[in-house]
């Protein structure tokens, strides 16, 4: 929808142009998003635009400087208030549906339930992208490129956005919960990212409540095994039967006995889920203050181990619709929302097993009309256009760019579904 500028924007804009307290198209964004936290920029575009206008100001502010007389000062408020008014209607005739803007040290009610977003998947959701380095890094896309500037501060130092708790959970040897991160969301100390930093700055911004992002999941995982879902039937095909929940192995030649192995159908679904619970059962130690909670969504980035077994990918929507009515179910969250990515590298219209799962994913997208049930409370992005190459498998090159805007993109879609209440 179109960006609504409040009188609190476009005095901002105004206010520090008119006044020269800005040095550049960066220094403006900064201190705007200071100034008004409700002020949203929800995509590169229009962050490079607004520089673009800013920059054009700020010249004109320094020329008026340089070559001020007795004549120009009588016409400089007149001039600034121009070149102020300039830049707030056309920062409000930017489009954005979310704000990405947020105010790092907003302040946090925590006598509302906090909105928890519990993500889960394999790899990807755990994360591969790179945080140091050249050309595909965090450090290069923020500081060389001015994208994610959410990300940092004034300094160039990684920000805290204090308002989001940023929590994952893995299991670790042993069969227990290891716990990797518990903090406010920032990317100081953090190795690799997924996209749980575009996720929560989006959503963060999204809700008017305090948000928590519960990552739960570990990688090389399939839903047609790893994460099968409580519930779900054993199947035949191509002459082998499928292990259905708590089976073991994961199939066996049709007419013979299977031979058990030490792992079973749904153990990471339940793993996954279980540890989940652990952190929202000490609610008070991942979210300090807190003292209810309310899930209200889902992640699910997956779908590279199912791709390499032809009887998972066939059976994969069927898998797929079943996990979201079982997370809703588990978790006691009816209303709570589910947002998925495809993969990367798949195409629309790609044949074989990753087309099947691609054509399932899409699938159960609420838009597409085949399960009216998820109309309005599920939605998938599709990834290939926000990749920069590579594959799920290889973990699209560490290139932190495309775990970002996948994030990004995720994050938007969630806050679009959340303004259903149903």
């Amino acid at each position: 929808m179109p960006l609504e500028a409040e009188p609190t924007h476009y005095s901002a804009a105004l206010v520090l142009v008119s006044t020269g307290k800005v040095s550049s198209g960066r220094c403006l964004e900064l201190r705007i998003k200071r100034q008004c936290p409700s002020f949203g920029m929800a995509a590169v575009s229009t962050v490079r635009k607004l520089k673009e206008i800013a920059s054009i100001a700020v010249r004109g502010n320094e020329s008026l400087r340089r070559n001020e007389t007795s004549t120009t000062k009588r016409l400089n408020m007149s001039r600034k208030l121009l070149l102020g008014i300039g830049i707030a209607l056309a920062v409000a005739s930017i489009g954005a549906s979310t704000s990405l803007a947020a105010e790092p040290t907003k302040s946090v009610d925590t006598t509302k339930a906090v909105s928890v977003f519990i993500l889960m998947g394999q790899s990807n959701m755990v994360g591969m992208g790179k945080i140091a380095g050249g050309e595909g890094s965090l450090e290069n896309a923020v500081k060389n490129k001015n994208k994610y500037t959410y990300l940092a501060d004034d300094a160039g130092n990684w920000s805290e956005h204090k308002g989001v708790r940023n929590v994952r959970v893995m299991v670790g040897k042993g069969g227990d919960m290891q716990v990797f991160n518990n903090e406010w969301m920032t990317v100081k100390g953090t190795k690799t990212i997924g996209p749980e930093f575009g996720i929560g700055q989006v959503v963060g911004n999204a809700v008017d409540a305090p948000a928590m992002i519960l990552k739960s999941c570990i990688g090389n995982r399939s839903l047609g095994w790893d994460l099968l879902p409580p519930g779900s039937e054993s199947f035949e095909f191509e002459g082998k039967i499928y292990a259905g929940y708590k089976e073991s192995p994961d199939s066996w030649p049709k007419g013979s006995e299977p031979k058990p192995i030490g792992w079973y159908a749904g153990k990471q679904y339940d793993d996954d889920v279980a540890n989940a619970k652990k952190v929202l059962a000490e609610l008070d130690k991942y979210y300090p203050g807190a003292t209810k909670y309310e899930v209200a969504g889902f992640f699910f980035w997956q779908g590279e181990k199912d791709c390499g077994n032809a009887g998972h990918a066939a059976r994969y929507e069927q898998n797929l619709v079943r996990f979201i009515k079982q997370l809703r179910k588990d978790f006691d969250a009816p209303n709570a929302k589910f947002v998925l990515a495809t993969l990367g590298e798949a195409t629309k219209g790609c044949e074989g097993n990753e087309g099947m799962v691609l054509n399932a994913q899409l699938a159960v997208d609420g838009a597409s009309g085949k399960h009216p049930e998820f109309k309005g409370n599920v939605a998938t992005v599709y990834t290939n256009p926000l990749s920069k190459g590579g594959s799920g498998n290889s973990h699209y090159g560490g290139n932190a760019e495309t775990y970002m805007d996948v994030g990004e993109a995720m994050g938007q879609a969630m806050a679009g579904l959340l303004k259903n209440p149903k």
